[in-house]
């Protein structure tokens, strides 16, 4: 029987990817005969900047937690996705955050529970569930009390985090509830675990770092000229610890292997990131700004460079000087959804070593194991954003 993709948050950064991969013909062009994209959004085909494709459906503003219940989600996709008898893989990347531990676990499972259980409910067919988490599932978040700083490179056969942090850690109970319910029945899932994730977004995605870095990039070639210096935000720490990027193509990629060998990945996690060796900031940020013609330098000793959001906010009319001259998208400067907290975070509150072990990811890849650099990585979601008309 031929594989029928689902992706839930198909506007998101790797959610897009995975159905970019499918109607790009990865892993092989027949691997599957559909893809339904989900989104909470409307997403028109311009934006999405999807290939055309008549294996491609697109359904937007199905609302997982539906007050009126379980069946009322149910009822919505048998009548709005075309072929939902038909479905064998799901791709969950849908997420809601929120500051409140205790809500964002009761959200996310719940995002989740009904998901799957509407897919049960009205596929014979399922066969594999994807769940990304990340690194926060190691601990990242937790910064001067990481608790695997001393068993680095990072591997999948760690243990949780230790209490109390591990009880406000959404992703456990999500695999706990994945493990439950698929026990004992013709499906199963694994979880995928990427690091700081490269990409790009059709929509603002407060998390989407490429889209914020090529934003300010791109407005700091206007504002201070091409050829100008642009030292890194970060700090003299962060510029050095060592990390593993996650391009959002591996990512998917990983997803759409791993839910095809169901023999191997059941119930395994799977660290994805683009490359075996570890990077810095002090490798990646002369390649980053490199694509905008501007040559990116080291932190000032003792400090650290423009704050990217407050430069953004304070050269507004000079971005919209930049979409009136290059016909771009509007919105994604002085927005929200934008920028925020997110990329001080990643580049500079991260300052400590946290590289990802990728044996057990490339094992399970074989043949499609393969190893991506920071320009391949970096200028394919900037090329992705400028194809958009996000950025000139």
């Amino acid at each position: 029987m031929p594989n029928h993709a689902l992706v839930y948050g198909a506007s998101g950064i790797t959610g897009w990817a995975i159905v970019n991969q499918i109607l790009n013909g990865f892993p092989t062009p027949d691997a599957f005969a559909s893809v339904t994209a989900l989104t909470n959004r409307p997403l028109p085909a311009e934006a999405a900047q999807w290939p055309a494709s008549p294996k491609l459906q697109v359904v937007s503003g199905v609302d997982l937690l539906n007050p009126k219940g379980q069946e009322a989600l149910d009822a919505e996709l048998k009548e709005r996705v075309k072929n939902i008898k038909e479905i064998t893989h799901v791709y969950f990347f849908a997420y809601i955050m929120d500051p409140d531990p205790s809500k964002e676990i009761s959200i996310n499972v719940e995002l989740i529970s009904r998901a799957v259980s509407a897919i049960e409910h009205l596929s014979a067919n399922l066969k594999f569930v994807v769940l990304p988490t990340g690194t926060k599932a190691y601990g990242v978040h937790l910064l001067d009390k990481f608790p695997f700083a001393d068993d680095l490179p990072l591997r999948e056969p760690l243990p949780r985090i230790p209490e109390p942090y591990a009880s406000q850690m959404f992703y456990y109970n999500q695999t706990d509830m994945l493990s439950s319910m698929s026990k004992g029945k013709p499906w199963t899932w694994c979880e995928i675990i990427p690091d700081m994730i490269v990409g790009f977004v059709p929509n603002n995605n407060i998390y989407c770092l490429a889209q914020f870095l090529a934003l300010y990039l791109s407005l700091y070639a206007r504002v201070n000229g091409p050829g100008s210096e642009v030292p890194f935000p970060g700090t003299e720490i962060s510029w050095k610890n060592k990390s593993n990027d996650s391009s959002q193509d591996i990512c998917a990629k990983v997803s759409i292997v791993a839910s095809l060998k169901p023999e191997v990945s059941s119930e395994q996690r799977y660290n994805a990131a683009d490359n075996a060796e570890p990077s810095s900031w002090s490798s990646k940020w002369p390649v980053i700004c490199e694509y905008f013609g501007l040559r990116g330098t080291p932190p000032p000793a003792g400090g650290s460079g423009p704050e990217p959001a407050a430069y953004l906010a304070q050269h507004v009319d000079a971005w919209k000087g930049l979409e009136r001259e290059h016909g771009l998208v509007t919105g994604r400067v002085g927005n929200d959804r934008s920028y925020g907290g997110f990329p001080y975070f990643i580049m500079t509150m991260l300052n400590f070593d946290r590289q990802m072990d990728m044996g057990q990811c490339h094992e399970m890849m074989g043949e499609y194991a393969e190893n991506v650099d920071t320009r391949t990585a970096w200028y394919t979601a900037f090329d992705r954003f400028r194809r958009a008309k996000i950025i000139p």
